[in-house]
């Protein structure tokens, strides 16, 4: 329906006026019919579309609509009110999808809105859009020369060979075959960039994640075909016996943001090596579509050198014994793994499929049981959250991680076909997965004892008594060991 302004500020006027008198109020009619907000698009609203939306709200962005100026937005108001408010679950909007309520916090690239400026979008919806002062609008950002790739131009782009996906058919896996990277010398990556390039329009496509794209999912490797044959299979034992000849990389997914690495380690990128894999997971969309994946690399400095090594023990999930029940609710799957070496978690990435709703990662030390972090899952828009340094959990050697998938094969989930079905352990999406593909480093005594001695300083300047992520923390260090040349005064034959 649509709304009369002038019957809207009537309408308010006259509710504030029975609220005066209802309260036993003095104010004047005037005076409550006052708004209890001063909410505008141009002062308040703006600004948090420029910051969180507007990277893929644009034109010839990968949203469906732009969320530019007012005009642009106003339509969409009561849309953006729901998407935001919804909470850390599908469909939220910006696709953040960590609970807040719970573990750590600190997090890069996070684009997610804090419960203020929720609150103030459904504050400013609700008191019907103003749009403010022309004035107060901020410098509009510039797309004219945009950059869609969102850490910037990388140093190196790989292109994959083109595929083509017909509208409709069954999914595929496989292999696109080896491309070489072209690269001369060996190089350390600070981050790597995966974009899927297709030829759906921006224009009329589809509104859904999963339907602007064909590539579901891409787990790769790079090696250096001189030394790793190109029929050999990518196993762990391959990478753990390869040396440096063979480097696996952060899965790409459907809507899955960069990956950043800590900046004391690096990945190592050799020189005379392809990009390889065999496993390309290709889902139709409905319509034709021609699509390449391109590669963006960017590098260390020419000299660098990683101080920590990349964490070879945090394979974490269950993929043998899935038993996903049909037509219910309230499901969890759980996984162990056992750290073997002093280890900083740096980043945490559920994985799922259809049934998929939320995982949790606990750390158990002892008696000490911690909830790192809990996150809601999008089957159509996978993330990847990478821990702030200052954030990212220090944990001892033996320590158990523990996650917890919750899952939901019942007609209130809208991503399953027919939840009549049992599900199983599989690629499919109509099968199910069950893994945390996070990433971590190996510390070694010296390296642990001095992220915690920073982390101790943190707690003092913070006031903090527990710091969540790091167990030992609250534990008084070791007093250094000295060396003394005193004679004992009880002869080591008698000491017990």
């Amino acid at each position: 329906m649509k709304r009369h302004p002038v019957r809207l500020a009537a309408l308010v006027t006259l509710a504030w006026a029975f609220a005066g008198i209802v309260g036993g109020s003095n104010e004047t009619a005037a005076q409550s019919a006052q708004p209890v907000s001063d909410i505008t698009f141009t002062r308040n609203i703006a600004p948090i579309l420029q910051r969180s939306c507007q990277r893929c709200h644009r034109p010839d962005g990968g949203a469906p609509m732009p969320l530019i100026t007012y005009e642009q937005v106003r339509p969409w108001a009561r849309s953006i009110k729901t998407r935001t408010g919804i909470g850390p679950h599908a469909g939220v909007m910006p696709p953040w999808f960590v609970e807040k309520n719970i573990g750590i916090q600190g997090f890069k690239q996070d684009p997610s809105l804090s419960d203020a400026e929720i609150a103030m979008i459904a504050k400013w919806v609700d008191f019907g859009a103003p749009r403010g002062n022309a004035a107060d609008m901020p410098k509009p950002l510039d797309f004219a020369n945009a950059d869609k790739w969102q850490l910037g131009e990388p140093d190196l782009i790989v292109n994959s060979p083109e595929v083509v996906v017909p509208a409709s058919g069954p999914d595929r896996w496989g292999s696109l075959g080896m491309v070489p990277t072209g690269l001369k010398e060996d190089r350390y990556v600070s981050s790597v960039e995966v974009r899927e390039v297709n030829d759906i329009p921006i224009v009329g496509a589809t509104s859904t994640v999963g339907g602007r794209y064909v590539f579901h999912h891409m787990i790769w490797a790079t090696r250096v075909l001189s030394e790793v044959p190109e029929n050999a299979e990518l196993t762990t034992e391959l990478v753990l016996g390869s040396g440096d000849a063979v480097t696996p990389w952060p899965v790409h997914e459907v809507g899955r943001n960069p990956d950043v690495f800590d900046d004391k380690s690096g990945r190592l990128l050799k020189a005379g090596s392809a990009i390889t894999s065999d496993s390309v997971h290709l889902h139709s969309n409905g319509r034709d579509t021609k699509a390449r994946l391109e590669v963006g690399f960017k590098f260390h400095p020419v000299g660098y050198k990683p101080t920590y090594r990349r964490s070879l023990s945090r394979q974490l999930g269950n993929g043998s014994d899935i038993d996903i029940k049909p037509m219910e609710s309230g499901q969890q799957l759980h996984a162990y793994t056992v750290l073997q070496d002093h280890t900083k978690i740096t980043s945490f990435e559920p994985h799922l499929h259809a049934p998929g709703m939320r995982m949790c990662l606990e750390a158990i030390w002892g008696f000490n049981i911690q909830t790192l972090s809990c996150a809601g899952y999008d089957h159509n828009w996978v993330r990847g959250y990478d821990y702030d340094d200052d954030h990212a959990p220090l944990l001892p050697r033996g320590t158990i991680l523990h996650i917890i998938g919750y899952m939901d094969n019942s007609p209130t989930n809208k991503n399953v076909p027919d939840p009549r079905n049992w599900q199983g352990s599989g690629n499919r999406s109509v099968a199910n997965m069950f893994i945390d593909l996070g990433m971590g480093l190996t510390l070694t005594e010296e390296q642990f004892q001095a992220e915690m001695a920073k982390r101790r300083e943190k707690m003092k300047q913070e006031q903090k008594d527990v710091f969540i992520g790091c167990p030992l923390c609250n534990v008084a260090p070791r007093p250094t060991p000295t060396t003394t040349t005193t004679a004992p005064s009880t002869p080591p034959g008698a000491q017990r």
